[in-house]
């Protein structure tokens, strides 16, 4: 696979067994801290492989080295505390290895939300600055914990916005400096699928999973832990995105989000009132788009001449009925354009592996309970089983972030911790599009091919050049 100038090298950790690390957030370590190794420092590998560019004081002045910490082992009782910006919540939790939460807290952004009508990237930045030093502290207050009762802290670095995820890099990595505690960066998508395995404990590779949220549909096979087959994806609108535009035309509060919105409404309505299209019914792969069905329902609304500047709560009893139809028409034909690309990925994954049993759903609108009782309906039929995290673990959150990094620490891919008297000014390796996994063959899509620039190569691959080097 052709390297990528953009990310940080692969860090390699001598294990017992056959591990190794994936270097995600380290910056280029100025050459006198690298005079002694510690035990769990990166091996000596090519420059040439993946190295990073990510800025460093020029004359650095570094403290007095502290003692370093073993290297985890696969049983060992782990404790990390979890970091989530990518967007519009600020997150953070500390989880056990034995699956306890220990803690978890969400700042929201509800009110920018409804003020912007959606995510406006620097003003999100601007909040998460504001409280992310509250939320991590009272994260670990509420836990009983100190930073020094932690094993690591694990934080997302992509996909997401890049602004925000800044915002959460900039803090693990003060932490863990301070604290000499290795850092774990954490793939966003990873992290909503592998959050199905603290709650459903017996939850084995390889499975399937559904991630449907404001910023993403990924449709993929999970093999083993960081190794992906992506069967579908997004190739323009996700279907949060359009349940919250929908919501915003329909004049709905959009405080806690236009998903809920658009359910709570949708119940009044008549599902087959309005005849909108399926998207995408002619093409046979698993990708999804959803732009066209919001032309559909904008143009809908104009023909019933609803004011979105009028709220809900104010409109007329006709004028509620008219929104309330066009909620639940909308509703019912975004979620068959899941099923019928579930329905499909699910014939693909048991091509592959064959004994998959189960299909995740996760992400902020595996809350929504309509698209639940419709994809459940789906895997019954297939004789799979549906798990899905309970509402608070769908959206972004913390504890999604620090399961996580407990799953990859125990497999030793983890970053040496960050040197204290790290700038502030500091350029991060961030991954603000960053795909998950490879593409399966039959899910290849020209029109999404043309929209690749600046992608970083998929963790799936980063891991598989990893093992490659071990070799």
């Amino acid at each position: 696979m052709a390297a990528s100038s953009t990310l940080s090298r692969l860090n390699l950790v001598p294990r017992p067994s056959l591990t190794y690390a994936l270097t995600t957030l380290r910056a280029l370590k100025p050459r006198c801290r690298q005079q002694s190794r510690p035990q769990w420092a990166p091996l000596s590998s090519s420059s040439n492989s993946f190295s990073a560019h990510l800025s460093t004081p020029k004359n650095p002045n570094p403290s007095s080295p502290k003692p370093h910490p073993k290297i985890p082992g696969p049983d060992d009782d782990l404790l990390v505390l979890g970091i989530e910006t990518s967007c519009d919540d600020t997150a953070a939790a500390v989880v056990r290895s034995s699956g306890e939460i220990l803690s978890q807290v969400v700042s929201s952004q509800a009110d920018l939300l409804a003020r912007y009508g959606g995510v406006a990237p620097k003003m999100a930045e601007e909040a998460h600055l504001q409280v992310i030093d509250k939320v991590v502290q009272e994260t670990l207050d509420k836990a009983n914990v100190s930073e020094t009762d932690l094993s690591a802290v694990a934080v997302t670095i992509g996909p997401g916005l890049s602004l925000c995820l800044r915002v959460g890099v900039r803090k693990a990595r003060k932490t863990a400096g301070s604290f000499n505690l290795p850092i774990i960066g954490v793939h966003h998508m990873e992290a909503h699928a592998l959050v199905a395995r603290l709650i459903e404990r017996n939850l084995q590779f390889p499975f399937m999973a559904l991630l449907i949220s404001g910023g993403h549909n990924l449709l993929i096979l999970a093999r083993d832990l960081g190794q992906y087959v992506q069967l579908g994806t997004t190739i323009d609108d996700a279907i949060g995105e359009a349940y919250d535009k929908t919501a915003k035309w329909l004049g709905l509060d959009m405080r806690r989000s236009g998903g809920p919105a658009i359910e709570e409404l949708a119940h009044e309505g008549d599902a087959e009132s309005i005849k909108f299209s399926i998207p995408m019914k002619q093409h046979k792969d698993c990708n999804f788009s959803y732009a066209g069905l919001k032309t559909q329902v904008r143009l809908a609304i104009e023909s019933k001449h609803i004011n979105a500047e009028i709220p809900i709560s104010c409109a007329s009893s006709h004028d509620r009925s008219s929104r309330a139809d066009i909620a639940a028409s909308f509703q019912r034909v975004a979620v068959l354009h899941l099923e019928e690309r579930c329905e499909r990925a699910i014939e693909w994954a048991l091509n592959i592996e064959p004994s998959i049993k189960h299909l995740v759903v996760a992400g902020g609108v595996a809350s929504n309970l309509y698209v639940r009782a419709r994809l459940d309906q789906v895997v019954k039929k297939n004789n799979l089983q549906l798990v899905c995290p309970p509402p608070n673990l769908c959206t972004d959150n913390g504890v999604m972030v620090a399961w996580t990094g407990i799953e990859h620490l125990r497999m030793g891919r983890f970053d040496p911790p960050p040197p204290a008297d790290e700038p502030e000014d500091l350029v991060y390796d961030l991954r603000p599009r960053w795909p998950l996994g490879e593409e399966y063959a039959e899910g290849r899509s020209e029109a999404r091919s043309l929209r690749r620039a600046r992608m970083h190569p998929s963790l799936t691959s980063i891991i598989q050049a990893s093992l490659q080097q071990q070799r």
